[in-house]
């Protein structure tokens, strides 16, 4: 069976901000068939496509309210059955995500489940009665802010919801649930799907008991309630891997497949280890780790060494829809840290997620109080950089009506006038634009082997500042040097001499013995035989 997910580089798309081809200023599933030809022109293996099912788009897309339709607002399923089809035809592989651990408060089953206490889905998500004193059965918080339970004034009990009140928690300990939640996952395979990517796959099963979950040690009060607790008791409990373990014999059922989980808990890497253990868990596992804290050599070493001895597959991403854009919050909005951290991603071990926008280097966009649209950035404004500056559209075209992205009045989130310089049809004819950079980097990886399936291994005696390790397959090495300090630097490595260069950049010099490095230089070279 191919393991076509092994160390390819897939393309998230949130669909919303793509391509409209309505003039609703809205992008749609129409916009992604016509910007195939792009994608494929990327050297991708494949597309994860971000929700685009029925919703009140309380959290646009992720409160899902008819698992087996299409929004309107994105098309119809016949749209969708031609993105898949005209993909497949251009070798582009499709990850739809899916959103299992919650349902919107508008979904049949949860009208239902709210009725009453005796309907036949009243057990179907985790409903608990108050405290004598009225309160909250426990004292869970929501990831959104706030108590995670809301009182239901028609079954006089509180329902559990780990993001908005909007979102109910589905009560994974029912095998009824369970089995419907597969019937969902056959649905799309049978469509001919290639995976799924499940959104907080690790919140599925709660405590029985309800147990209080115990406060978390910090120095300072953070955001959020929730990162005041240790989430023992909400996530990540054990019997969720007895989902996994049905999930994942049905896929293997239909073939070459895959599950990639989002699984965001403490300690990160060892969680999402726990859940890729083969041979009877996820594929593989979208981490959060490089996603956080300052991009240095040693937040990369830390993340290489937690999976070297680990048997299971790892994931990495440097951005997504739900963080500031990395070319402002990892590289602070310097083009040529931007393209070394992007080939830092491109060499490391694992499955490879590149976010919408980043392959033209587009910075976090800015958005007024007043245009903002996600609950989570309105609750917390002025907390930082929000998620809607990272779901703004694509700029296609610099001199079009809206970036090219629409033909309508205005668009859903507003284009960000520091992107226009950034417009894909700017960077096509540059060979030196970020585009095209991106495009050198994953055609050096897919034209590897060793970059896509190798192990990894740490070069310990870099100079500071500098990230170094080698790729090896089957006898084969490739040397992978990044300088993220801006400063120039020397890797010395008696190796290096006669090394083949196979891309370098930013006033990389190899030589015999080693390699000099501009500030934010790289440099990926295959070492000679023996």
């Amino acid at each position: 069976m191919s393991e076509w997910w092994r160390g390819a580089v897939i393309y998230q798309i949130y669909p919303r901000s793509y391509l409209d081809t309505n003039g609703d200023g809205i992008g749609d599933l129409a916009g992604i068939t016509r910007k195939l030809d792009y994608i494929r022109s990327l050297g991708v293996d494949a597309i994860w496509l971000s929700p685009f099912y029925r919703s009140p788009m309380k959290d646009f897309g992720y409160d899902v309210s008819d698992y087996l339709n299409v929004d309107p607002i994105f098309g119809t399923l016949a749209d969708f059955d031609q993105l898949l089809a005209e993909a497949h035809a251009r070798g582009l592989r499709i990850v739809i995500d899916q959103v299992w651990s919650h349902t919107s408060d508008q979904h049949p089953w949860f009208i239902e489940s709210a009725g009453s206490r005796e309907n036949v889905r009243a057990d179907w998500y985790v409903w608990a009665d108050a405290k004598e004193d009225g309160s909250p059965p426990n004292n869970w918080q929501a990831s959104f802010g706030g108590p995670s339970w809301t009182w239901s004034p028609r079954r006089r009990q509180y329902y559990l919801h780990n993001f908005l009140a909007q979102q109910p928690d589905l009560n994974f300990w029912n095998p009824e649930v369970r089995e419907a939640v597969l019937r969902i996952a056959r649905f799309w395979l049978d469509r001919g799907v290639d995976g799924f990517r499940l959104d907080v796959i690790n919140y599925i099963v709660h405590d029985r008991e309800l147990r209080d979950n115990p406060p978390a040690l910090r120095r300072e009060t953070p955001q959020l309630a929730t990162q005041m607790q240790r989430h023992c008791f909400d996530r990540s409990r054990p019997e969720a891997l007895d989902f996994i373990r049905e999930l994942r014999a049905l896929m293997d059922s239909y073939g070459e497949r895959m599950t990639v989980g989002e699984i965001g808990d403490e300690p990160p890497l060892p969680r999402q280890q726990e859940y890729t253990l083969p041979p009877d868990r996820l594929h593989t596992a979208y981490s959060f780790y490089l996603l956080h804290g300052e991009l240095t050599p040693d937040r990369f070493i830390s993340a290489m060494a937690s999976w070297a001895e680990a048997a299971g597959w790892p994931s990495w991403s440097l951005g997504n829809h739900d963080v500031a854009r990395f070319a402002t919050r990892a590289a602070h909005d310097n083009p040529r840290l931007a393209r070394t951290l992007m080939g830092a991603l491109m060499a490391l071990r694992g499955t490879i997620f590149l976010y919408q926008g980043e392959e033209l280097g587009l910075p976090q966009a800015h958005v007024a109080f007043e245009r903002l649209r996600d609950p989570y950035d309105i609750a917390s404004y002025p907390g930082g950089d929000g998620r809607d500056g990272a779901r703004t559209p694509i700029p296609w075209l610099a001199d079009a009506p809206n970036a090219g992205f629409s033909s309508g009045a205005d668009t859903w989130l507003p284009i960000d006038p520091a992107h226009l310089p950034l417009a894909a049809d700017r960077q096509e004819g540059d060979a030196g634009s970020m585009l095209n950079f991106s495009r050198m980097l994953i055609a050096a990886r897919q034209g590897s082997e060793t970059l896509r399936r190798g192990e990894g291994h740490l070069l310990r005696d870099a100079p500071a500042g500098v990230l170094a390790f080698e790729r090896r397959l089957d006898g084969e090495r490739l040397c992978c040097l990044f300088e993220m300090a801006g400063r120039p630097a020397a890797f010395e490595m008696p190796d290096l001499t006669g090394a083949q260069t196979i891309l370098t950049w930013q006033d990389a010099a190899p030589r015999a013995g080693g390699v000099d490095l501009g500030p934010y230089a790289g440099a990926l070279l295959r070492l000679s035989p023996g």
